[in-house]
């Protein structure tokens, strides 16, 4: 079993709790507290799980939201299950049959059979 460490953003459940649920709610708040953004980059960061987030625009998010980091970040744990073959070593066998493909050349016939 491999585990496979994830996040789930929870901005946007936040928003709602506190009456927030335009994406726009937050420009004014977030300019108030010096993080300048977009309104386009507003929008992905309350629809979208951002991959990397500045730590003083999440003290901001905190702040403005009256929450901890905790409220808006949850680590989740996804369990992987990893197929052994039956010996335990090597390849399975789906993996062996597609190491023995091997590619065929391609012939290129004119209509009248000749190359």
């Amino acid at each position: 079993m491999i585990k496979k460490m994830g996040v789930k953003w929870n901005l946007r459940q936040v928003m709602a709790t506190r009456g927030m649920f335009s994406t726009s709610d937050l420009l004014g708040p977030l300019a108030e507290r010096g993080i300048q953004l977009s309104r386009e980059q507003v929008y992905r960061l309350v629809t979208q799980t951002p991959q990397r987030l500045n730590l003083d625009a999440l003290a901001a998010l905190c702040d403005i939201l009256d929450c901890g980091p905790q409220d808006l970040v949850e680590v989740v744990v996804e369990k992987k299950q990893v197929r052994k073959t039956a010996d335990g070593s090597g390849p399975s066998t789906s993996e062996r049959k597609l190491n023995e493909l091997k590619p065929v050349r391609a012939r290129i016939l004119r209509p009248d059979g000749t190359y």
